[in-house]
């Protein structure tokens, strides 16, 4: 009886294993994980700054020590930011998972029509909702926000770090407009991270009170069926192949 309870858990176990699969490796967690701590230090040390007037944030460095600390601190993000950058871009260029990554995240006309087709759905003029590939529309919008955010931040945040250096080359009021777009794109990159991202990742009523993809890196079976059944398709079809072959 002990060795059929002992098979019989083994293969409860077995069977867990084969309702997951593997979404995100430990090398995208790592990336991940990194931009989102920089991000967020740079939220808590950034708006501060863009609104120092006022009685909150006069608050907020009186606690952390000054403005001079807040800014010393704002830059060790920027720091971290940057290299996470010039690593993803290495990730998606040079690494054959990256290249893939990349090339799932393209835009698609298909894209345009799940937009679409999703309203309807929303609306209740379609009963079934638009089947996506690997990432949906939805995720691709939050990487490439992400991505060109990442370039107007980074770029006129070394324009303001090295502002001596920076109005050796141009005009002071390129440099004011720099300011003004590096507060503004800040501003705007909070409230869609906190009203976009943190509802379909934590939010959202299926998901709360999150998405633990991001640290575990697998998605069950039941998730993959019905956010991503287009590659669950493909993985079954390619997994069906192997064991043909064999």
């Amino acid at each position: 009886m002990a060795t059929m309870t002992d098979e019989t858990s083994e293969d409860r176990i077995s069977a867990v294993e084969q309702e997951e699969f593997l979404r995100f490796s430990l090398v995208f967690r790592i990336q991940h994980i990194f931009l989102f701590v920089s991000v967020v230090v740079l939220i808590i040390t950034g708006l501060p700054l863009k609104y120092h007037d006022t009685a909150w944030a006069e608050a907020f460095f009186s606690a952390i020590g000054g403005v001079m600390v807040s800014g010393l601190i704002h830059r060790i993000a920027a720091a971290i930011l940057i290299g996470v950058g010039v690593f993803h871009m290495y990730y998606i260029l040079l690494m054959r998972e990256g290249r893939k990554h990349l090339k799932e995240m393209l835009p698609r006309f298909k894209d345009v029509t799940d937009v679409i087709r999703n309203v309807f759905y929303f609306f209740g003029f379609i009963k079934d909702r638009p089947q996506f590939r690997r990432f949906s529309y939805i995720e691709k919008f939050d990487y490439w926000a992400v991505y060109w955010g990442m370039v107007i931040m980074i770029g006129t945040g070394l324009m303001l770090w090295f502002k001596n250096q920076t109005m050796a080359l141009i005009p002071k009021v390129i440099l004011d407009a720099a300011k003004e777009a590096h507060s503004d794109e800040a501003l705007l990159a909070t409230l869609a991270i906190v009203i976009w991202h943190f509802y379909n990742v934590h939010f959202n009523p299926s998901k709360f009170p999150m998405s633990w993809t991001w640290l575990t890196g697998r998605i069950s079976k039941k998730e993959m069926m019905h956010e991503h059944p287009l590659e669950y398709e493909e993985l079954t079809a390619e997994q069906e192949g192997k064991e043909e072959q064999s």
